[in-house]
């Protein structure tokens, strides 16, 4: 069995890598720098604009290999207190989230003026900023303040449905104790995870639902058990049930994103038993570009329309100029990410108190206010 760390690092070089091409995704997505490079070389940017947004199954199926290996590292729950786990999960992505927002605002507000562009959010009013602060604003049909907000709201729903299905499980085996908690955890976690891969997952109007994508989130987490396991039958069968699920879907309603979910998930299992790959985890910069990868998902919007303001405005039509803007507005999505992965995210969060974490939560709301004040 692997350590702990060498799981981390794997898992860590796999989500720089997809925080690097959502960063990519958004910037072919999100004009204009990209309507001019487009012409020159439309390939790629046709590519990024369709496929980039598939390494969001990085991030579900990473996501549940982490939560099981936190919520349950054994197979049934090691947690007892659920309400106060939700919480600290709920105030853990909300700071650096809240900071990020208010920036998102901030440039959208001083760049709105002189930028005329869709990408341009209008001025957030008060519901969407309680709807931002209660990760509902999707739910509630709400035009979201910064480019990818809405994962935030999905993380936090899978997170809420991992932990209930471990809860219940454990109040099942409670009052029937000739019930496995196992068992019982494994037929919740597969009945969910089918009723999402074949059901959910084909209508479009639930994608801001966690049920939508939790079939990918539990191919993640059936694939740490398998992976962490030391009995050869308990592996061959998680193993099993992922192929069969992935299989099921595939057949039903073939989707790109779920054949990349079903990849990514025995590839992780063959990424912590096979020793083959271990060179290839050793990039420090990746590494390190996925430890921070959250604060360069939610920072990297605001970034990256800021360049996008100020090259349309220079160099409208230059091609070099625009190829030159995508890049320097990556270079500086990763800066100031790394900065709120410093100052915010990596920090440890106060052991109690609410009036510590207040500060955080008062950002979006006094931003809100500057800026209708305006």
């Amino acid at each position: 069995m692997r350590s702990p760390e060498q799981r981390l690092r794997g898992i860590d070089a796999l989500k720089g890598m997809a925080c690097a091409l959502i960063v990519w995704h958004h910037l072919a997505f999100y004009g204009p720098m990209s309507d001019v490079v487009h012409a020159f070389v439309p390939g790629l940017t046709d590519w990024l604009y369709d496929y980039g947004r598939m390494a969001v199954q990085v991030f579900l199926v990473v996501g549940g290999f982490l939560a099981a290996s936190s919520l349950a590292p054994q197979g049934q729950a090691s947690f007892r207190q659920p309400g106060r786990l939700l919480l600290r999960r709920y105030r853990r992505l909300l700071q650096p989230y809240l900071l990020a927002l208010a920036v998102s605002v901030l440039v959208a507000a001083l760049v709105r003026p002189w930028f005329e562009h869709p990408s341009v959010p209008e001025a957030p009013t008060s519901q969407q900023v309680l709807a931002h602060v209660l990760l509902l604003q999707d739910v509630l049909g709400l035009e979201a303040l910064s480019a990818g907000v809405w994962y935030v709201a999905i993380d936090f729903q899978l997170f809420v449905i991992s932990v209930l299905i471990l809860a219940f499980a454990r109040q099942l085996q409670q009052r029937w104790p000739q019930l496995p908690v196992r068992l019982g955890m494994g037929l919740l976690l597969l009945l969910l995870a089918m009723s999402s891969l074949l059901f959910f997952n084909r209508r479009a109007g639930l994608d801001m639902t966690g049920l939508y994508f939790f079939g990918s989130y539990a191919l993640g987490m059936m694939a740490f058990w398998a992976s962490n396991t030391a009995s050869e039958v308990r592996r061959g069968q998680w193993l099993l049930a992922i192929a069969l699920l992935g299989g099921a879907a595939l057949l039903l309603d073939f989707r790109g994103r779920i054949a990349l979910a079903l990849v990514l998930a025995l590839g992780l299992v063959w990424l912590q038993k096979s020793a083959w790959p271990r060179p290839w985890r050793e990039p420090r910069w990746l590494v390190q570009l996925g430890q921070m990868s959250y604060s360069v998902f939610l920072i990297h919007f605001p970034a990256c329309l800021l360049v996008n303001a100020v090259v349309s405005f220079f160099w409208p039509t230059q091609l070099m100029a625009n190829a030159l803007g995508m890049l320097a507005a990556f270079v500086l999505s990763l800066l100031a990410g790394a900065l709120l992965y410093r100052l915010v995210e990596s920090r440890q969060l106060p052991a109690r108190g609410a009036s510590q974490a207040s500060p955080p939560l008062a950002i979006i709301p006094a931003t809100a206010a500057f800026v209708d004040g305006s």
